[in-house]
């Protein structure tokens, strides 16, 4: 029977090694051995992301409600949250507890993707 194994985001980013630096430096991302020009493949933990570089592209952060990519399901948000702070991080909300039930907290990147992340509370 056929079956999805993994998944990688990919995205458009108009400066390659900007974007790069800030998924290894702030977000703590690792660059896999995969050698492609004009593209970077980075992984943290069990997600993955490819970054495409597309110089004359609209930035994700003027597609407003368009540019969110991503929720990430974390233990320890709010440890999340205070490590991406200490490395200037683009943080676009800090931890608060939702009526559905999950502590979460925004952040973006240098493109404008924003990304949630979120842990059910007590988790």
């Amino acid at each position: 029977m056929a079956q999805i194994v993994n998944s990688r985001c990919v995205l458009a980013v108009r400066n390659l090694q900007v974007s790069t630096r800030y998924y290894t430096d702030v977000l703590g991302f690792r660059k896999d051995p995969i050698d492609a020009e004009g593209w970077s493949f980075l992984t943290r933990d069990c997600f993955r992301v490819m970054l495409g570089e597309c110089v004359d592209e609209i930035p994700a952060g003027e597609l407003g409600n368009h540019s969110y990519y991503a929720y990430w399901n974390v233990v320890g948000v709010d440890d999340l949250f205070r490590e991406f702070a200490a490395k200037g991080a683009l943080i676009t909300s800090s931890p608060t507890n939702k009526p559905w039930g999950l502590r979460e907290f925004g952040l973006s990147t240098p493109d404008g993707h924003r990304i949630v992340c979120g842990e059910p509370i007590g988790g």
